[in-house]
Order: structure tokens, then C-alpha cells, then sequence
């Protein structure tokens, strides 16, 4: 799942990405006659020296008169992400990660560890939704990627001042999704993991070409298909759920008035329960892929 984490919630070359003014990531732009709330989808970790930003976002943050992410994005809310993983990421005593995935899974994930420099001491007594956060860090580290260059991040320092900062979701209610997904789920999202840290980064990074460049059908390929194949309940709670919910902030901002952007993984815009395909559904003027 960690092409779905990065795109919802990436790793690459900046030297990969392509070039050109036709590749860029895509935005979308929804209107009404006294109302624009522009969105576009990040990826909540990158590497530095990344040229990312279209001049569609640029401008829409220009004149912006609230900003939204899926997260508060202040360390009061960053702390309080790290307290409710704690309080939730633990095995019950007694249990163990390899007993819970069995031998040959265990030997898988042992090996992976040890490539990636993480201490199995640390990995037996973490839940299987943990863990697999741990592995996705560890190898966004060792790829020189991070949280700091991500697009939620660059947005947050650079946007004006005067953009009202608002969240979705609150930082329990994002750990809770992962951590309230039954374990058999969990299981089957990390078995998944191990199959992409075992096929190497070629297959992750086409995934950031895909979204540097908007293709739109390959990042639903490579960042949802996975998901939805090994954890139908997973994918359910990551992007139905959490879609159907803001949803419902953005209808109420459209009956408002004024210009708003939304920043969320991208993830969460493409394909049938993608936003813009949710508020199209609705009868909303959705501009974009």
C-alpha cells in the first residue's frame, strides 16, 4: 500500500520527472456564480528539487480566501499524530507481527527490514497498519524523500497569510481509519507492501511520473487498484468513506461565496469515487481531467 499512502497520503528522482509545460499535475476548478473552490492532489512526500507547482495553483493561492488539507498542518497536530499512533499501534502482549503473518511472510518482512535499516525488535510488537507506515518511512528516508519537500508542506509556508487554514479531518480521526481497519485488512495491505519493497522503486516511481505528467489513468492503476484488490474494506475506509464525508464540507463551502483551494492526496480525485467525480454527480461545474 505504499504507492496509495504517498498518493493519499512520493518517492522519486527529481532527475526522472518529466519535462515540459504539458506536464504538470492536474487541477480541478469548480464554479457557481458566486463561488470558485479549486482542487489539486498532492503527494504528501517527495524528495527535494522537485518542480511540481502549475500556475492554475499558484494563482488560485494567490487570491485564496481559505485554505484547505486533510490534516491541521501546525505541530500542535503533527504531536497529536504521534500520540495516537502510539496509543494505537501496539500488538496486545503476547502477539507478535511475524506470528501474526506466519513464516514465510515473516521471513519476507525480516528481509525487508534489514534492507531497509529497521530493527525487528521495533517491528515484532507494532500493529500490521503501523508497521507498514514504519517500512513506507524508512524507505522514503533512505530515497532521500520527505515529509518536508511533500506538497502539503510547501503549501503551508508559502500560501498567503491571509488564507484561513481548515482541515477535514482531525489527527485521531485519520489515525483511527487506519487503525479500526480489522486486522485480516491491515495483514493484507502489508503483505502487498512487501510484494512493492520487494519489486524495487521502478514501479513507484512511474507512479510520480504519472502524476507529475496528469495522467490521470495510470495513477488510478498504480495508486488505488492495488488497494482495492488486496483490501476491498481498506480501500473502502481510506477513500469511499473519507470522500463521501468531505464531500459534504465542500457542498456546504459552495453555498457559501468566495475562493477557496483544497489540497488532498491525490488519491482521493481520481476514478468513480473521486471527488470530481462525486460532485459532477451532483451537478456541480467540475473543470479538469
Amino acid at each position: 500500500m505504499i504507492r496509495s499512502l504517498v498518493s493519499l497520503s512520493a518517492l522519486f528522482l527529481a532527475a526522472c520527472l518529466p519535462s515540459g509545460a504539458s506536464a504538470e499535475p492536474p487541477v480541478w476548478i469548480v464554479r457557481d456564480a458566486d463561488s470558485e473552490i479549486v482542487i489539486f492532489g498532492s503527494m504528501h512526500i517527495l524528495p527535494a528539487g522537485v518542480d511540481w507547482r502549475p500556475d492554475a495553483l499558484d494563482a488560485a493561492l494567490a487570491k485564496a480566501d481559505d485554505l484547505w488539507f486533510e490534516l491541521p498542518m501546525d505541530d500542535a497536530a503533527q504531536a497529536e499524530v504521534g500520540r495516537a499512533a502510539q496509543a494505537k499501534g501496539y500488538l496486545p502482549a503476547g502477539q507478535t507481527l511475524t506470528g501474526l503473518l506466519g513464516p514465510e511472510d515473516g521471513a519476507r518482512l525480516r528481509k525487508v527490514a534489514d534492507q531497509l535499516g529497521l530493527p525487528m525488535a521495533v517491528l515484532q510488537y507494532l500493529r500490521p497498519w503501523l508497521a507498514e507506515v514504519s517500512l513506507a518511512n524508512a524507505m522514503f528516508m533512505k530515497s532521500s524523500a520527505s515529509r518536508a519537500e511533500g506538497v502539503e508542506v510547501v503549501i503551508q509556508r508559502t500560501a498567503p497569510p491571509s488564507a484561513v487554514r481548515r482541515a477535514f479531518e482531525t489527527p485521531e480521526q485519520q489515525i483511527s481509519i487506519l487503525a479500526d481497519t480489522p486486522q485480516e485488512d491491515q495483514i493484507a495491505s502489508l503483505r502487498q507492501t512487501l510484494d512493492e519493497l520487494e519489486e524495487g522503486p521502478g514501479a513507484y516511481d512511474e507512479l510520480v511520473k504519472a502524476w507529475a505528467a496528469g495522467d490521470i489513468r495510470t495513477l488510478e492503476e498504480e495508486a488505488l487498484e492495488p488497494i482495492r484488490k488486496a483490501s476491498p474494506t481498506l480501500y473502502r475506509r481510506l477513500i469511499v468513506e473519507r470522500n463521501v464525508r468531505w464531500i459534504e464540507a465542500i457542498k456546504a463551502r459552495m453555498a457559501g461565496s468566495g475562493e477557496t483551494v483544497i489540497v488532498v492526496g491525490a488519491g482521493h480525485l481520481v476514478g468513480k469515487d473521486g471527488l470530481p467525480a462525486r460532485l459532477r454527480a451532483l451537478g456541480f461545474k467540475v473543470e479538469g481531467p
